[in-house]
């Protein structure tokens, strides 16, 4: 866990933390592996369980979270939460007991995924329409998990519109969950900025439980600018970790009031290469390309090199061919 990261935000200091967002399809526990080994986060969470009307077997857990078997830890030792989304309390109960008795370091539970299959199976961020429910969730699965493991929830601002939050907040309040992280949009808004941080900080006014703010964090400015707005000194970053794989270090860095040392071309095309080669490791090899593919999706979008490779490596299926190119594009940077 990092400490002593203080930085003076207007007149006030803020302690930052930071931790790493699962991303359906996105953050799987190589992506996690990679990124956390270059930065300092609390924790990460997994990609969504999702749960239904049973408990389900050990290998789905240790599927979504290979972590458990080497003490539920990146390699470089971040805690990893495994996320359950559900809406049957008994059901997300019953799972997030499994998950703490297979070595979960803590629960998170989903009451954010704005995805359109998610919600009209009543998932989600469909469950914010009815607080109650959520009350019910997660008190079960705090009932359900030893005490010493975190419960946490991840939110938004609300389905359609803001104006439940505080009753939502309210709600959580009651059943008291560790944390709560508050996706700063509503589901109708999904991803579109702006972000309203500023909302996050009236739902802190409502609770003692602690809040992580999150959305829209791209640069060290925007987590500053978040944590001013929002009054929290938890950040959660997602996209912007994909896009700049150092945001936490320099976020930290200047926290600490000192130079930011952002990654060159060079080591990014390494740790793609690398990235490659765990893919390869754990899935199988026709599969292995679309990860580095969809990763330089998100790197053109601040490396002006990412979108070269990109186009010189998008028709590429064959694994063979393309970790050989992949490694040729980095030996020549």
């Amino acid at each position: 866990m990092y400490h002593g990261d203080l930085s003076c935000i207007g007149c006030f200091i803020v302690t930052i933390s930071l931790m790493l967002a699962p991303m359906e399809g996105v953050i799987d526990h190589t992506m996690r592996a990679m990124l956390t080994r270059d930065n300092d986060y609390e924790r990460c969470v997994t990609e969504f369980l999702r749960v239904t009307d049973r408990l389900l077997p050990e290998r789905v857990f240790f599927a979504i979270c290979p972590e458990l078997k080497q003490g539920g830890t990146t390699p470089s030792e971040t805690p990893v939460y495994v996320q359950i989304l559900g809406s049957d309390p008994h059901i997300v109960a019953l799972n997030a007991k499994r998950a703490a008795e297979l070595g979960a370091l803590g629960i998170d539970l989903n009451f954010g995924c704005p995805a359109k299959t998610v919600n009209r199976s009543r998932g989600g961020a469909s469950l914010l329409r009815t607080p109650q429910l959520v009350k019910d969730i997660v008190r079960a699965a705090r009932d359900a998990v030893p005490g010493h493991i975190p419960v946490t929830a991840k939110i938004r601002l609300g389905y359609d519109h803001d104006e439940g939050l505080l009753e939502l907040i309210e709600q959580l309040d009651q059943a008291q969950p560790t944390e709560i992280t508050i996706h700063a949009r509503t589901k109708a808004q999904g991803y579109r900025p702006p972000a309203h941080w500023h909302k996050i900080a009236q739902a802190r006014h409502q609770t003692s439980i602690p809040i992580i703010a999150n959305g829209e964090i791209w640069s060290t400015e925007d987590a500053l600018a978040c944590s001013e707005a929002s009054g929290c000194q938890r950040l959660m970053i997602a996209r912007g970790a994909l896009m700049r794989p150092e945001l936490a270090r320099l976020i930290h860095q200047r926290c600490q009031g000192l130079p930011e040392t952002p990654l060159n071309w060079s080591e990014i095309a390494l740790r793609l290469c690398l990235f490659f080669e765990q893919q390869g490791l754990h899935y199988d090899a026709k599969y292995t390309p679309s990860p580095v593919k969809q990763w330089l999706v998100y790197l053109k979008h601040y490396h002006a090199p990412a979108a070269r490779l990109f186009e010189q490596l998008k028709r590429i299926t064959d694994p063979q061919h393309f970790g050989e190119a992949l490694w040729a594009h980095y030996r020549s940077t």
